[in-house]
């Protein structure tokens, strides 16, 4: 028993190494690891599902070191074809939400705003608890609300579609 647990330390290796480079801050030794921890996974598929909390893990930190590269295209690929304990739909929600931010034309970011709403609604429906993906779903709902009121909205000033307009008096409310 003790050797299978060695060998299953040395095998699974490479999801700890990328652990502690994202730890460090070092995302892209992180997703070198993560790739690798991966891919010896996909050669073995009933892995997979023996080692479950592992390959989730490995995943879900995957999504989250291509995210914080901005490697978006990435993320959302990954994300397709991640298990729904990996979070992906909530990582692909952020994706498409900063590609909305970075487009030139208002069409475009509100398709991109579009996507990103469906995606973070799936996060929400898959962990109801998840604080972050409430509160980006709301916010993406609300900022492609105001954009299709909007439309002409140049990108650039997307989030000023969520304060209110300049000398709008604040609600007050009486006990």
């Amino acid at each position: 028993m003790g050797g299978a647990a060695l060998g299953y330390a040395r095998w699974s290796g490479d999801i700890a190494e990328g652990d502690a480079a994202l730890a460090a801050g070092d995302f892209e030794a992180a997703v070198v690891s993560y790739v690798s921890a991966e891919s010896r996974f996909e050669s073995i598929p009933s892995t997979r599902q023996l080692f479950a909390a592992d390959y989730n893990h490995a995943v879900s930190n995957h999504l989250y070191a291509l995210y914080r590269l901005g490697r978006l295209d990435e993320t959302i690929a990954l994300a397709e074809k991640a298990p729904e304990e990996a979070f992906p739909h909530f990582w692909a929600g952020c994706a498409f939400f900063l590609k909305a931010q970075g487009e030139e034309e208002a069409d475009s970011a509100l398709a991109w705003l579009t996507r990103a709403e469906e995606e973070l609604k799936k996060a929400v429906a898959a962990s109801p608890n998840d604080w972050d993906a409430k509160y980006d779903y709301e916010l993406t709902t609300r900022l492609a609300a105001a954009l299709r009121k909007e439309p002409k909205t140049p990108p650039k000033q997307l989030m000023q579609l969520l304060r209110p307009p300049t000398g709008a008096k604040p609600v007050r409310r009486v006990p």
